[in-house]
C-alpha cells in the first residue's frame, strides 16, 4: 500500500531492467556468426510506463548490463533517460538523474529486484521490491509488490502509485481516449 501522502511525493520513477522491466532471464545466441541476445517484456508493463509518463511523472532505466534490446526498448516506451552501466555503478546513475531532472532523492521511488539495486533503495524516498526480489532487497523496500518481474510488477506499481494519487481513473481514460480518436480518425 502506498499513502496518498508519499505517493503525492514522486516525480521520478526509476526501474532496473533485469529481473524488473524483464524476468531476469535472457536467450544468447548467434545470428549470423553475431551474439544476438533476445529479452521478454510485458506489453502490460509498457502500457503501465506510457499512462505513468503521461501523467507527468518522469521515467528512468537503470541497469547494470548493457544491451541492444534494453535500448530499444527503452526507445519504444519513450523513457526519459536511460543509463547502461556494466560495473553497475546506479547510486552515481541515479544521482546524476535526480541532478538533471531538478528533483530530490526523496522525490524518486526506485524498483529492484536484486543486490546492484541495494545502494539506490536506501537513498531514494520510495524504494519499491519486486515479487522476485531477494531478501537483502525486501528487506529495504517499503513498498512489496506480489507480482514478480517481466510479468507485471511494472503494471502492478504505476497503478498502486497512481491509485494513490487519486489519478488512475482519469489517466486510462485518457488513455483510451486517445485511442479511440485516433481508430475514429484513421
Amino acid at each position: 500500500m502506498i499513502s496518498a501522502v508519499a505517493a503525492q511525493r514522486v516525480k521520478l520513477v526509476v526501474f532496473d531492467v533485469d529481473g524488473v522491466l524483464t524476468d531476469a532471464g535472457y536467450y544468447l545466441g548467434d545470428v549470423d556468426g553475431k551474439p544476438s541476445e533476445l529479452l521478454r517484456y510485458s506489453i502490460q508493463d509498457g502500457i503501465g510506463i506510457v499512462i505513468l509518463r503521461a501523467a507527468g511523472i518522469k521515467v528512468a532505466l537503470i541497469t547494470g548490463r548493457e544491451s541492444e534490446s534494453v535500448r530499444l526498448r527503452a526507445a519504444e516506451l519513450n523513457v526519459d533517460a536511460l543509463v547502461q552501466d556494466k560495473k553497475a555503478r546506479k547510486v552515481t546513475a541515479l544521482k546524476r538523474m535526480v541532478q538533471d531532472f531538478g528533483v530530490t532523492l526523496e522525490e524518486v521511488a526506485f524498483v529492484g529486484d536484486d543486490l546492484p539495486d541495494v545502494g539506490p533503495l536506501r537513498i531514494v524516498g520510495m524504494p519499491v521490491a519486486v515479487a522476485n526480489a531477494v531478501k537483502d532487497v525486501a528487506d529495504i523496500a517499503a513498498v512489496h509488490l506480489t507480482k514478480s518481474g517481466g510479468h507485471g510488477a511494472v503494471r502492478e506499481f504505476v497503478e498502486m502509485l497512481l491509485m494513490a494519487r487519486g489519478e488512475w481513473s482519469d489517466c486510462v481514460d485518457a488513455y483510451v481516449a486517445e485511442r479511440t480518436r485516433e481508430e475514429a480518425s484513421a
